[in-house]
């Protein structure tokens, strides 16, 4: 019985390590964290936007498993920017992490490379995130690999 219960446990860890490896880009939403909270929940960094040490959740709310597609465009600093389109459970947390942290920032990483940082002004329902640069042609190319891509939209400007 112990070595049935040993080789499922074996089982389910290479099936996990499997569907990890499968994924070329590695994309991680943080929210900002209570300044309280134990070294083991979270990390202090420096706020771009406010200049100052705030702390952020170590776990990720949301990460490349619950992103399914993105259209890319060209940011005007000639990085790139991008709309991810979450799953079903990437839109529930991003519209509960905007309801529950309102006011607060979420910091966005591609890669193991800080992108930006949000500022949370209101409830996002609709299961997008925007990054608006600092995504590169190399990112683009692994995020190819691992989402749908969906054409951009022209503006009624551009026909």
């Amino acid at each position: 019985m112990k070595s049935a219960w040993i080789t499922a446990l074996a089982v389910f860890f290479l099936l996990s390590m499997a569907e990890a490896k499968s994924r070329h880009c590695i994309f991680r939403v943080h929210a900002e964290a209570n300044p309280r909270d134990s070294d083991v929940f979270a990390s202090a960094v420096k706020a771009t936007i406010s200049g100052k040490e705030v702390a952020i959740q170590k776990a990720a709310s949301i990460t490349e498993s619950d992103v399914v597609a993105f259209s890319a465009y060209t940011a005007p600093d000639g990085s790139y920017a991008a709309l991810l389109h979450l799953d079903e459970h990437g839109r529930v947390m991003l519209d509960t992490l905007s309801m529950e942290h309102r006011g607060s920032l979420l910091f966005l990483f591609m890669n193991g490379r800080a992108l930006t940082e949000l500022q949370i002004d209101k409830r996002v329902s609709d299961g997008q995130i925007y990054i608006p640069s600092g995504l590169t042609a190399a990112d683009l190319k692994l995020m190819k690999r691992d989402w749908k891509v969906i054409a951009p939209k022209k503006s009624k400007e551009q026909h």
